[in-house]
């Protein structure tokens, strides 16, 4: 359930802003069309060069893609290895598709392209991990329960909940909040705040959704390792002992998945 709290929101974003503002004589102005052939445009907002603008937070411009085929990771197989787990009761079994992941990747270029192809390797088990764990290896898209629990944050004005919806947990992220449906509708192109059951109801705007989350909150900390990742995602209800038995799921599904795709796990596992 992606829980980022609203303090910790803001001060990772002015911290990432900062980063991609810190790299001396490059920094020229806000995006838009200001930046030039050779520059990118960060999701910070910011025009230059180098990984902090054209790594993982490139928004446009000459990013940097190593080229892997998702598509040639994400089998089948692996894919339906997956979902077969869930019980045929699952309502998930015949929303969530091999095909529905892929096409949403069109819309993101840079999820697990950067870096070396074992880092892409390591950044698509991480995905599936969280995604299974959150789930129950793909059975559910909502949140249990959720609809009678209150995930509106009333100091985000910017993002003004709507009394008649509920911005509880859906998709292979369980997208969650107010201030993350109301962006990721945003920039994804359904109404984030007027219609959250859209992620609950159309298999590919729910996987947009959930990779639009891991860009913006999680593809960051990869390099920090896995346990970076489980504090991006659920940190404040599981990470620093809370739920062990949690975190050690997740940790599970990541090993059992960087195994299948022939990746080690890397180092800072646990949050």
């Amino acid at each position: 359930m992606v829980t980022l709290t609203m303090k910790q929101s803001l001060i990772a974003i002015l911290l990432a802003g900062i980063l991609a503002g810190a790299v001396p004589g490059k920094v020229k102005a806000q995006c838009g069309n200001t930046c030039s052939a050779t520059e990118c445009c960060s999701r910070f907002g910011f025009c230059g060069t180098g990984s902090d603008f054209c790594g993982v937070n490139c928004r446009g411009g000459p990013c940097v893609n190593n080229g892997v085929s998702i598509a040639d990771i994400v089998t089948p197989e692996f894919f339906n290895g997956i979902l077969n787990q869930a019980a045929a009761s699952c309502v998930g079994r015949n929303f969530y598709s091999r095909g529905a992941f892929l096409d949403a990747l069109d819309s993101f270029t840079q999820f697990a392209r950067t870096g070396t192809v074992e880092e892409s390797r390591r950044e698509i088990a991480a995905f599936f991990a969280h995604a299974s764990h959150e789930t129950g290896r793909f059975c559910s898209i909502e949140e249990d329960g959720g609809a009678s629990k209150d995930y509106c944050d009333e100091t985000r004005t910017d993002y003004p909940c709507n009394p008649n919806k509920g911005y509880y947990g859906r998709g292979p992220l369980q997208l969650s909040w107010n201030y993350n449906y109301g962006p990721a509708g945003n920039d994804i192109g359904f109404d984030g705040l007027g219609a959250p059951e859209t992620v609950a109801n159309d298999p590919l705007i729910s996987f947009k959704a959930a990779v639009w989350y891991w860009m913006n909150n999680v593809a960051g900390v990869m390099n920090q390792g896995f346990g970076a990742t489980i504090r991006a995602i659920n940190g404040d209800l599981e990470c620093d002992g809370k739920e062990p038995a949690k975190v050690q799921s997740r940790i599970n599904l990541f090993t059992d998945y960087c195994n299948q795709l022939g990746v080690a796990p890397g180092g800072n596992l646990s949050c």
